[in-house]
């Protein structure tokens, strides 16, 4: 019989969840209104997850390539898709070791494994090995997707959590949750705080793609969406505080 991961408030001093992946889009390194990596920012997120992974929570990362080439983009400008999106899980791969390198510096034992074999820079996805970092206490960076083209890295991320374990999928954003229009655009956007997986369907909410939504309905894992820039806040989710919004 499946267990659900409770999504209530943790006791005092004691994590909600033991291991969680954190889910970061390519544009979380870049630049607000620009292409590249941001280093300082990324350095930010780095202390942010060793902030968390010191305090005992097990954490695995999978990272966007959006800051560096979108696969659908380079497919509208006339490339084929499946190269586009292979170029996107290099993008991803490129990320991945600048989050390591930052992570190293804030002397915390990372790991990146890809989807696409290059021994060189990177360790293959192998489940086990992963496990085996995870409970050692390394911060694991899954890349390059599933080394499938057509899909996005939603997709991956819930694919990952459930391969390893997850106990929570945390999606960092520049906004602070998920709201019922474009908070950018819309200053009357309303904070949605509290969601079922039907209703992110229903209402087409953006959240993640509707298929990792759904993996997430079938097998019971919650979702966090919560506001990346604010310095504390993956701590403050993973600890039990109720900021931003979850889907359960």
């Amino acid at each position: 019989m499946k267990t659900e991961p409770q999504v209530g408030k943790s006791a005092a001093g004691s994590p909600r969840y033991r291991r969680v992946l954190l889910k970061l889009s390519g544009e979380s390194f870049g630049p607000p209104d620009g292409f590249g990596l941001e280093f300082p920012t990324i350095g930010y997120i780095a202390s942010e997850i060793a902030r968390v992974q010191q305090s005992g929570v097990e954490v695995a990362v999978v990272v966007g390539g959006g800051n560096i080439l979108r696969g659908s983009e380079a497919e509208r400008a006339g490339m084929d898709r499946a190269t586009a999106d292979y170029m996107g899980m290099l993008a991803t791969v490129i990320n991945a070791l600048a989050l390591r390198d930052a992570l190293e510096k804030e002397g915390t034992q990372t790991r990146v494994q890809t989807a696409i074999s290059m021994q060189e820079i990177a360790e293959p996805f192998i489940r086990g090995r992963a496990l085996r970092h995870l409970e050692k206490g390394r911060v694991v960076i899954f890349a390059a997707g599933t080394g499938n083209p057509y899909f996005t890295t939603d997709t991956p991320a819930v694919l990952r959590a459930l391969e390893v374990g997850a106990e929570a999928i945390l999606m960092g954003k520049r906004v602070g949750g998920i709201f019922d229009s474009d908070p950018v655009v819309n200053a009357d956007a309303a904070l949605l705080t509290d969601l079922t997986y039907k209703q992110v369907l229903e209402r087409d909410l953006k959240v993640m793609d509707a298929t990792a939504v759904a993996l997430c309905k079938d097998y019971g894992i919650p979702i966090h969406v919560f506001n990346l820039l604010e310095s504390g806040n993956i701590d403050r989710v993973v600890r039990g505080d109720e900021i931003g919004s979850v889907v359960h």
